[in-house]
């Protein structure tokens, strides 16, 4: 019911709105563009309004860290160390003992293992960063994932002095970062 008068409103708009821009001296062809146009603005415009309020991707980290792949992960992180005034190398995709980024410089080096998963990430990544520093001379260790980690990792970590951040500590990485960076050497 309530759909037959939404048509009967639309057509009344849209008439009126042709008439009225007729009337205004507007050609016949754009008072018939006018006509149709007119009863779509009033949505449109709740549309651009609601558009205007919902946030990107960009500007939601939650949203835009779920919709990355690994590489776009490990260039966020990337980003986030370097904003942290330290510097990064990237390793190759191949061969880089498990490291992913290399921060800071000698003697406080930090070895980063990046990983961008659907699921808690297990005590491999704690396993191939710790073995892999040593490959890259960094004195520091650390796993970034947009998830969470499982107990083993945690125990793993703890026993290698490899820090964790993942899920709601992200928001941290650059201060865990600079804290890293800058501290004395952990040999």
């Amino acid at each position: 019911m309530w759909k037959a008068n939404a048509c009967k409103t639309y057509a009344v708009v849209a008439v009126a709105a042709g008439i009225a821009a007729h009337v205004a001296g507007l050609d016949l062809r754009w008072s018939v563009v006018t006509a149709v146009l007119a009863p779509a603005l009033p949505a449109f415009l709740v549309g651009v309004l609601r558009g205007a309020r919902t946030p990107a991707a960009r500007e939601d980290p939650a949203v835009a860290k779920q919709a990355m792949t690994g590489t776009e992960f490990e260039d966020h992180v990337a980003r986030i160390a370097r904003s942290s005034g330290a510097s990064v190398i990237m390793t190759a995709v191949t061969g880089d003992y498990g490291v992913d980024l290399v921060v800071g410089r000698r003697p406080n080096r930090l070895a980063i293992q990046c990983k961008r998963q659907s699921r808690p990430v297990g005590s491999g990544a704690v396993q191939e960063v710790v073995a892999g520093a040593v490959m890259h001379d960094c004195a520091h260790t650390m796993v970034v994932t947009n998830h969470d980690f499982t107990p083993a990792a945690r125990r793993l970590a703890e026993r290698h002095g490899c820090v964790l951040v993942g899920g709601a500590d992200l928001t941290r990485l650059g201060s865990t970062i600079r804290r890293l960076v800058n501290a004395e050497p952990a040999r």
